[in-house]
């Protein structure tokens, strides 16, 4: 390895674990605000109603704002850096801004007056209710113009990115959580209908995190300033990478959105339990690897417009260790401690004992694709960072082929035979995660880009015992989901970060008696 090498891994450890850090304030606060809103509508039909109506605009910041934009966007503007003319960086920022920001507004004033049909669209099911279903399209008409400041917040927040200043942007989510939560606290009283309260509440958020970001690109002088060039060579380019990247980066969201469609056609608290488990699956995923992939695509970017292909090999390889480590005592913590998580922050107020364990097996099924997830985030942007487009759509579309029809494969025997079809849902969007980064992982060894580098049996051997040993601290710990439900809030805070705790503890051990080091997460090479 080169010392150019060695000197950017430690980089990467401090840059992921300020955007870590950053990300886990924010998540911390996303389960305060998913335990009031637990509270407030529980699992309800109002509660699917705005689940709907605010995973429509948020799935859609995925794929604009963070998902095939950011892939298609960050290489592009790497490229101009490495020019190194300012006013040339500044003039595709402004022309990336208006062509976003255009489309987004044309998109959000025609979403927002054919809001019933987009309704219809995403929630069939919901048609045979018309009170719910009506409520569902009001609530879009609110919440869909987030879509349009979220992106905008989001396109800052990659220019912010690509000049290392991380910890604006990671922390800027905070901002819909404390909004959320003062909505359902302190707003729903002032509304006839309190639910509308949350849907203003996700409007004002987009407002303030697009605020939010302008005075760190004032300090850079990269504040843009709209206009409209959809001819510009930049905006082509990206648009170019953009469009196909559509399916290739955010397949894992367009099936949690079909999962929303097939979940509305189920019983009643099929989306709320969804929601729930996909919340708590979804705090690794953000802490760890969307910061892992934060952080490692600017430089992979960097490192291909230097054609420095071995320190572009070793990032991918020093990210999928990173996922291993974080990922897989996350997911078995999720399988272990399904029903007394659940219980702990959410089992009050409206959510009942049964919400809790329908929720508790759709975690479980989420959790069993929770690494797959993680290596698709960190592994697309081996691709993107090199302007490959059309391998991750064709693997894109494979796997969202075979979500479908795992799916339906699924879904219709677990509603039959034991009535649980939102569990087949989820496991079918895991089945598929799993084929995405398989395929994904192959295609990279193909094409000599990634290579395993030296140490990956001892790693792989450190995290089997470090695993094993958790495993056993919870086990030896843990309380049967009854006793958890007759317990004080007080009692089962204190019992789960207990057993949660002791789990962390029995897993740090065991790696530092198997040898491992700080240098180890610093160098994918050592062993």
């Amino acid at each position: 390895m080169s010392d150019a090498s060695e000197k950017a891994r430690p980089g990467l450890l401090r840059s992921s674990a300020l955007v870590g850090s950053m990300t886990m304030i924010s998540r911390v606060l996303g389960l305060l605000r998913d335990i009031v809103i637990a509270a407030f509508i529980g699992a309800s039909a109002n509660a699917d109603a705005f689940f709907v109506a605010f995973k429509i605009p948020n799935f859609l910041r995925r794929l604009f704002a963070e998902g095939a934009f950011s892939q298609a966007f960050v290489p592009v503007l790497a490229d101009y850096k490495e020019q190194g003319a300012h006013d040339a960086v500044q003039a595709l920022v402004d022309r990336v801004a208006g062509v976003l920001g255009g489309t987004l507004l044309l998109l959000t004033l025609i979403t927002v007056a054919a809001s019933p049909i987009v309704a219809a669209i995403f929630a069939p099911g919901f048609v045979s209710q018309p009170e719910k279903f009506q409520l569902t399209a009001d609530m879009i008409r609110i919440t869909f113009p987030y879509l349009l400041l979220i992106s905008m917040t989001g396109f800052c927040g990659a220019i912010l990115n690509s000049y290392g200043r991380f910890a604006v942007p990671a922390f800027t989510p905070v901002f819909l959580n404390l909004s959320l939560i003062f909505a359902a606290t302190v707003a729903s009283p002032w509304f006839d209908e309190p639910v509308f309260a949350l849907a203003w509440g996700v409007f004002f958020a987009g407002i303030i995190q697009l605020l939010f970001q302008l005075p760190s690109l004032y300090r850079l002088d990269l504040v843009p300033r709209p206009v409209f060039d959809g001819k510009d060579e930049g905006v082509r380019r990206i648009l170019k990478l953009m469009i196909p990247a559509l399916f290739g980066v955010s397949v894992s969201q367009i099936n949690l959105l079909l999962d929303t469609v097939l979940a509305s056609f189920l019983p009643t608290g099929s989306v709320s339990w969804l929601y729930y488990s996909d919340r708590l699956a979804e705090l690794p995923l953000g802490v760890f690897g969307i910061a892992i992939a934060t952080v490692i695509l600017p430089n992979l970017s960097a490192h291909r417009a230097a054609a420095r292909e071995d320190q572009f090999a070793s990032t991918l390889d020093w990210a999928m260790r990173s996922v291993l480590l974080i990922g897989l005592p996350a997911a078995l913590a999720l399988i272990l401690l399904a029903e007394p998580i659940l219980i702990t922050l959410f089992q009050y107020g409206a959510l009942t004992p049964t919400d809790v364990d329908m929720a508790s097996l759709s975690l479980r099924a989420y959790s069993l694709g929770l690494i797959a997830f993680m290596l698709i985030k960190i592994l697309a942007p081996g691709y993107y960072a090199r302007k490959d487009t059309a391998t991750p759509v064709k693997i894109g579309i494979i796997a969202m082929a075979a979500n479908m029809v795992m799916n339906l494969a699924f879904v219709l025997p677990l509603l039959w035979y034991f009535n649980v079809g939102h569990v087949g849902l989820a496991l079918a969007t895991s089945a598929s995660a799993w084929l995405n980064a398989g395929l994904l992982l192959r295609g990279l060894l193909k094409q000599g880009v990634f290579t395993w580098q030296p140490g990956w049996g001892a790693y792989i051997l450190r995290l089997f015992a470090a695993t094993s040993a958790m495993t056993a601290a919870v086990l030896l710990l843990g309380e049967g989901a009854d006793v958890w439900l007759d317990w004080s809030w007080q009692r089962r805070s204190l019992e789960i970060l207990l057993v949660c705790g002791a789990g962390i503890a029995a897993y740090l051990l065991a790696h530092v008696l198997c040898g491992t080091r700080m240098r180890h997460l610093r160098a994918p090479g050592a062993v």
